[in-house]
């Protein structure tokens, strides 16, 4: 199992370099767009009305993403004070536990934005004119990726193997 993890890593890892790298750029787009929805607001007295939905839509993808790629480096929100009050054993019981439900929500969340996403297709989002369900296509994809990583990092810890946080974040940086 090691072995394999050793192979997967620098996969998971590339992919989640991608997956910050487009977070980013969605971003920075969302905020171009933004920018033109304000000049054309106050400048041009002539409001885009395609604006503000495809920022949202923009923003549901750089927050999906992002919370992806911060399950993998465990940058995620956490209360860990009573586990580092914990002998080691406990410790990783608690881990394997916290990342198997993390696990289960992603899978969950896939699941249950696939259903909307079906539920809602044959409407149709008025100003962009793309389907309703494309809406939820930033949840299924986040959910997919949170349960990947949250997966490799349950192995990890299954496993013994020890890859810190802090180490993941400066691979990154």
């Amino acid at each position: 199992m090691l072995n394999f993890m050793r192979i997967i890593r620098p996969i998971t890892a590339g992919i989640s370099r991608l997956l910050l790298y487009i977070a980013g750029i969605g971003l920075v787009v969302m905020t171009l767009i933004v920018g033109w929805q304000v000049f054309g607001r106050y400048i041009l007295n002539d409001s885009p009305s395609w604006s503000e939905p495809l920022s949202l839509h923009l923003m549901s993808w750089f927050i999906m993403l992002g919370a992806a790629v911060g399950v993998r480096e465990s940058v995620h929100l956490g209360l860990d004070v009573v586990r580092y009050m914990m002998p080691p054993a406990i410790q990783k019981a608690m881990d394997l536990i916290s990342l198997g439900l993390i696990i289960l929500f992603g899978i969950g969340m896939t699941y249950y934005s696939v259903l909307l996403s079906t539920g809602t297709w044959s409407a149709t989002i008025p100003v962009l004119g793309w389907p309703g369900g494309v809406d939820f296509f930033p949840m299924i994809a986040g959910g997919v990726m949170i349960s990947v990583f949250a997966l490799e990092r349950f192995i990890d810890v299954a496993v013994g193997e020890e890859i810190a946080a802090d180490v993941l974040v400066q691979e990154a940086a």
